[in-house]
């Protein structure tokens, strides 16, 4: 009778390891597909916040700079900054100007990777005051695409753009200040095999 006791136990805790199994089991496909969910639910997170998302280049303002009147009778004071996280080295090489609405700019900003390895950045642009966006027209930035450095590389990067005519006369100064950061997970490597896929 004992025997047929410890059968019984033996078999209801078998049963309870598989449904046990079972459920971890369907756990773990589960969190597979919410992890493989993440990327496009992170992309496009980003895309309607504006986090950690490309700045898109403005097809249009190459043929705005040429077809705009220089405003020569004001001023606009633009004061550039450059910030890091990660292994960088990065700031403009001048950090403010006195422009001329309508004028095409040219400035450079120089980045230094830090590390032996290769990296892959990426600059986000931030304005003050924050209605300034609208109206620094940029013609070329290489916020536009993740630039990859090298170990300890060192490169300098054009910033090309125009200030709208159109700003409203109250806005004298625009700050830009831009923070380049790693792109995270990815290195000069991963960069390389993604784009050969």
């Amino acid at each position: 009778m004992a025997d047929v006791n410890r059968d019984s136990v033996k078999q209801e805790t078998r049963g309870k390891h598989k449904k046990t199994a079972a459920r971890l089991g369907i756990v773990i496909v589960l969190m597979f597909g919410f992890g493989y969910a993440l990327v496009p639910l992170y992309q496009v997170f980003c895309e309607i916040t504006g986090l950690n998302f490309l700045t898109p280049a403005d097809s249009k303002a190459a043929a705005f700079a040429q077809n705009t009147q220089v405003d020569t009778s004001r001023t606009v004071r633009i004061v550039l900054d450059g910030n890091v996280n990660g292994p960088w080295r990065f700031r403009p090489v001048q950090s403010s100007m006195e422009v001329h609405p309508g004028e095409l700019v040219t400035v450079m900003y120089e980045v230094a990777n830090q590390r032996p390895d290769p990296i892959v950045g990426q600059a986000i642009p931030s304005y003050a005051p924050l209605l300034a966006a609208q109206y620094f027209r940029k013609v070329e930035c290489f916020c536009f695409t993740q630039q990859e450095l090298g170990g300890h590389q060192t490169r300098q990067f054009p910033l090309v753009f125009v200030v709208d005519p159109d700003l409203p006369k109250q806005v004298e100064s625009i700050t830009l200040s831009y923070t380049f950061f790693e792109v995270g997970g990815r290195s000069a490597q991963t960069a390389a095999t993604q784009g050969a896929l």
